[in-house]
């Protein structure tokens, strides 16, 4: 067990040598991944701070002892977690910084941000890209925030916070080109139901983690219009194949695509019922508009934002993908659902 230290100052050691220099820990972000996120930390580290953008959040989360909004059956011990709305506040306190918000929001928490995050470890469990920007978060971090590589970790794995709220085994990753940084925050989110392993492929786990999105989309699409189960076994497989060529293409390291955080998350999120975005593209699949699905589910799909981010980044790199086209087709040039997996399916062998 971790116990919160005093320490005269709270920026990262220049050596880190145990979790008691990872500390203190903050989240931010209040969704449900976020949610999930800090009853992870929560089972080894007692104390940590939370950020919030609304204060009547927070409120009402204080009172009523678990989050108002998501995950509301996973109940913690308030009087162990310092809440605050002002993002400074957290910043400064805190050394790591486990960053949970929607991609597409991100830029907009940040715009206030006075304290300096460059000498912060910085863990981000956003599985999208910053739009505009097109960068993942590390990099959206190493190159707006001028945050070193090596202060920069990424968490993923297949992952539903609704299953992690009900304590159910779960397998997670820790990217960081720091490997004594990586084990060290790995060691701190270990649990009975938490099992982690580390990984030097930050850029490419991060990569993987929005293309499951997309891919995920184009499961939801397919089983909105009645595709079976013999066809979705033949779209994951090329998708895991897509997915493949473009990490090669982005960043050329040896990886093995099969390895959890990859076709892992990648299965849980095409399958499962958990899976927003797989929702979202079943939505679609029936008949749904963007603008109608996106309403209907009141919970943000990161993979619509990822498509166009994706198709944007591919037009440097030409990597043949024909799923990520096809559902950018569907999302972006409202063409039909029927008549693009139509062709789609027939590309596939």
């Amino acid at each position: 067990m971790f116990n919160r230290t005093q320490q005269v100052s709270t920026n990262l050691p220049e050596v880190v040598t145990s979790s008691e220099d990872l500390l203190p820990v903050a989240i931010i972000g209040g969704g449900s991944w976020a949610t999930a996120i800090a009853k992870i930390v929560m089972e080894r580290v007692p104390n940590i701070y939370w950020y919030m953008r609304r204060q009547e959040v927070i409120d009402d989360f204080i009172r009523q002892e678990h989050n108002p909004s998501y995950l509301t059956s996973v109940h913690f011990n308030v009087g162990n977690i310092t809440f605050s709305s002002d993002l400074n506040e957290v910043v400064k306190a805190c050394r790591t910084l486990i960053f949970v918000t929607p991609s597409p929001y991100i830029k907009n928490h940040l715009r206030k941000l006075k304290v300096r995050l460059s000498d912060k470890f910085i863990i981000t469990a956003i599985k999208g890209i910053v739009p505009d920007e097109n960068l993942v978060c590390t990099e959206f971090f190493r190159q707006v925030y001028n945050v070193p590589e090596d202060h920069l970790a990424v968490l993923g794995g297949p992952s539903h916070a609704e299953e992690v709220a009900l304590s159910r085994l779960t397998y997670l990753t820790v990217g960081c080109s720091d490997t004594q940084k990586a084990k060290l925050f790995a060691d701190m989110i270990t649990s009975s139901y938490i099992k982690t392993k580390t990984s030097a492929d930050v850029i490419g786990i991060e990569y993987a983690s929005v293309l499951k999105n997309v891919y995920a989309i184009a499961s939801g699409i397919c089983n909105g219009l009645k595709y079976g189960d013999n066809f979705q076994s033949v779209l994951i497989s090329n998708a895991a194949q897509e997915m493949n060529r473009f990490l090669k293409a982005v960043y050329p390291i040896d990886r093995n695509v099969y390895d959890s955080v990859y076709l892992g998350d990648l299965l849980v999120t095409a399958y499962s019922n958990f899976s927003r975005n797989r929702i979202f593209g079943t939505m679609i699949g029936k008949g749904y508009s963007v603008k109608s699905a996106q309403i209907e589910m009141e919970m943000i799909a990161e993979g619509y934002y990822g498509t166009k981010c994706m198709k944007d980044i591919n037009r440097h790199f030409h990597v043949n993908m024909p799923i990520l086209d096809a559902v950018y087709n569907i999302l972006y040039e409202r063409i039909s659902p029927q008549i693009e997996i139509k062709l789609l399916t027939d590309s596939f062998r």
